[in-house]
């Protein structure tokens, strides 16, 4: 998840980070000074509301296992996603911090580079839990060494089409690049009312895959602790002019696409105009709940890669941070309970996301079940992470590849104009 920004949020965002980090720096020298913290009546935990649509009795059961286990209560609190980035940082610069909260990918490194959050490497690896962490949501946790978040629950973007029109036009779900246009370019022939593949572009994960499917990267690190973009690179450009030709040169998309978010696309599948999207498997249980005759209209497979295999796709959801809490191996029971076994693997069934853990979604995987298997495949053998770097996030905010895409697809620039106007941009936010 990523929070926004306008002309002067950078400047504010540092300025409330700062502050925060202040008085949590102050925070902890008043509590060593004052020696160790007894036990609590309970842990505070915040976790976000609407992931899993009726919550109470996972929660129930996990405050009941958690009391249980530790003879210590546990406070739960759901605060909206749209609220919770700012919500944290004045809860930080107040000194009013939950001791454990869920957070987005991208923030990790953020409250972590601030220091409001406790560094769990140490404990990962003293209970051997390094090597089962899906690795892109661990390194997306992970800064300089230190984990600031540990892996909670997973999605990730596939491929999904019109199984029912692919069949009946005797077209076979495309496997590498060129497949993907052609079966397009046969779908707008056979199909002229529909739309074969849209190209959104106000979403930026639909892109990412090109990008790496093309050995290109978004950005990288300069060796110093700074990073750089890379989307101007010439493997970078490739990938992006790819994918937006779908749209510009070869007419798969529409005109109307080009500000849509990920949310049109689903809905323009959702309401049967579109063939083909890239969007993630908790969308699956989306039109399933709304139209159970779904099931027997729709595919999924991997996103495909350039001349074969697969394209790496952007491994999103949550983390479960430690705020500095003055009872560390409490949260780390908390945390540990969320995050593996039973409680990991309910909460992923309940919301329509993947367990954090290698382990269970290689069970899932192993099931074979039509549109859970491919995302997991997708998630084992292709899963990427994007920079982890506390910038990062605020270039999300600032909406830079989206803005990109939008000046290719509009014609206003050409892809490597827009990929070098793109560069410079968010250098000059990771300079900031």
């Amino acid at each position: 998840m990523a929070h926004t920004s306008d002309g002067n949020g950078g400047a504010r965002w540092r300025r409330r980070l700062a502050a925060g980090a202040a008085t949590l720096a102050l925070g902890a020298a008043t509590a060593c000074g004052g020696g160790p913290a007894g036990e609590p009546d309970a842990l505070r935990l915040w976790i976000m509301a609407g992931t899993n649509p009726d919550s109470e009795p996972y929660l129930d059961a996990l405050k009941a296992e958690f009391e249980d286990r530790t003879g210590v209560g546990l406070d739960v609190q759901l605060i909206q996603w749209a609220d919770a980035h700012d919500r944290i940082t004045t809860a930080m610069a107040g000194g009013e911090l939950p001791d454990v909260a869920e957070i987005g990918t991208t923030w990790a490194a953020e409250f972590g580079a601030a220091g409001a959050l406790t560094d769990l490497a140490p404990r990962i690896t003293e209970d051997g839990l390094d090597a089962d962490l899906l690795p892109a949501l661990h390194e997306a946790g992970t800064l300089d060494g230190a984990t600031y978040g540990m892996p909670w629950y997973a999605g990730v973007r596939a491929l999904i089409y019109r199984a029912d029109i692919l069949a009946e036009h005797q077209l076979a779900p495309p496997t590498t690049w060129d497949e993907l246009r052609d079966v397009g370019l046969a779908l707008r022939e056979l199909e002229p009312e529909l739309i074969p593949f849209p190209v959104p572009g106000g979403a930026e994960h639909g892109l990412a895959p090109f990008i790496w499917g093309a050995g290109g990267e978004i950005a990288e690190p300069t060796g110093d602790g700074g990073w750089r973009a890379t989307v101007a690179a010439p493997a970078a450009v490739e990938g992006i002019a790819f994918y937006t030709s779908l749209a510009t040169e070869h007419g798969l998309s529409v005109a109307a696409a080009e500000t849509w978010r990920e949310t049109d696309q689903l809905t323009s599948f959702q309401n049967g105009e579109s063939v083909m999207v890239i969007n993630g498997n908790w969308t699956v249980s989306t039109l399933l709940a709304a139209d159970p005759s779904w099931a027997d209209r729709i595919g999924v497979v991997p996103i495909p890669g350039q001349h074969g295999g697969l394209a790496p796709s952007f491994v999103g959801g949550s983390l479960l941070g430690d705020f500095n809490s003055p009872h560390p191996d409490l949260v780390w029971t908390l945390i540990t309970l969320m995050t593996s076994g039973d409680f990991a693997s309910r909460w992923a069934e309940q919301t329509g996301y993947f367990p954090a853990q290698r382990s269970l979604v290689a069970e899932l995987r192993a099931r074979d079940e039509p549109l859970v298997a491919p995302f997991a495949e997708q998630l084992l053998s292709a899963g990427a992470s994007l920079p982890v770097t506390d910038r990062y996030g605020v270039i999300q905010g600032e909406q830079i590849l989206p803005r990109m895409l939008q000046s290719i697809l509009s014609g206003e620039r050409s892809v490597q104009e827009a990929a070098e106007t793109a560069a410079a941009e968010m250098d000059e936010t990771f300079a900031d």
